[in-house]
């Protein structure tokens, strides 16, 4: 990839990982565009520019994600009370390891086919049309218990279908269990941070692990660097644009534009263009 390439994907990612319109969709349209060939090292640098975006995320709400609850530990019940926030992200974040692990080759087999990304980004177009209706409920609350933590990263399975979309799953999966727009978005966030950061820890060693793998990663150390500053760069306006905006106006916009990007993937598939996913 050339320095213009690394920069316009790494700006794709940052704009598309936390707003429910699919980041694999838009990098496919990306690296189609760009001509960028899906080699070993574009597939990890996609990953691995994610842990840029994660960091936007611990940059922007650093209070929350280093902060303890009061009180002494000693039982089990005290323990988990003072590091309450992290116990309910690990409870969200086991249903999706758990599932990565049984159904690896499953999910490997269907980020393959870029049908499938191009027709979930259309469906949950659709799908997000009606989201605000769907939940439009007057009981809605902020607090994130365990049970309720544990209902998103069910939801977050689901995202494992290609161009489904991490963020928008999640993000319903909240807004499911009550939760304003807001606080769902905002527990949507927090989640992809050890969700997204395990993704790329594992796409790293797998390629480490390669014949030629660290020399690869050392003879790009470079791109994967500036790509990872420009993902957090542009995923922290992204991030305040998003919450300010469905706050007010919900998602129907998301959905419009999903219906879009997804009809931009099959037409193009449909016209004989090899888009090959990232």
């Amino acid at each position: 990839m050339s320095v213009i390439d690394v920069v316009i994907i790494a700006i794709v990612e940052g704009l598309t990982e936390f707003l429910p319109v699919s980041s694999t969709g838009h990098i496919i349209i990306a690296q189609s565009l760009l001509g960028v060939e899906s080699t070993d090292f574009v597939k990890a640098f996609t990953v691995v520019i994610q842990f840029g975006a994660i960091l936007s995320v611990v940059c922007l709400y650093w209070k929350r994600f280093f902060r303890l609850n009061g009180g002494a530990v000693t039982d089990v019940k005290s323990f988990l009370h003072k590091f309450d926030f992290y116990w309910k992200l690990l409870v969200a974040f086991i249903p999706a390891a758990v599932a990565g692990l049984l159904f690896g080759d499953e999910i490997d087999a269907l980020l393959e086919n870029v049908w499938v990304v191009g027709a979930m980004l259309v469906a949950g177009g659709v799908f997000m049309l009606f989201v605000d209706r769907l939940f439009n409920r007057t009981e809605d609350v902020q607090v994130v218990t365990e049970k309720k933590a544990f209902y998103i990263g069910l939801f977050q399975c689901v995202a494992m279908i290609p161009g489904v979309s991490r963020s928008m799953a999640t993000i319903v999966g909240g807004m499911a269990q009550r939760l304003t727009r807001k606080a769902a978005a905002e527990f949507s966030f927090f989640l992809a941070v050890p969700t997204m950061f395990a993704a790329t820890a594992y796409k790293l060693l797998k390629l480490f692990m390669e014949p030629g793998g660290s020399e690869v990663l050392q003879a790009n150390l470079f791109a994967l660097l500036l790509g990872n500053a420009v993902a957090f760069a542009v995923a922290l306006a992204a991030i305040r644009f998003f919450i300010g905006y469905v706050t007010k106006y919900g998602f129907k916009a998301f959905g419009y534009y999903r219906i879009i990007a997804g009809g931009i993937i099959l037409a193009m598939m449909l016209t004989g263009h090899n888009l090959q996913i990232v």
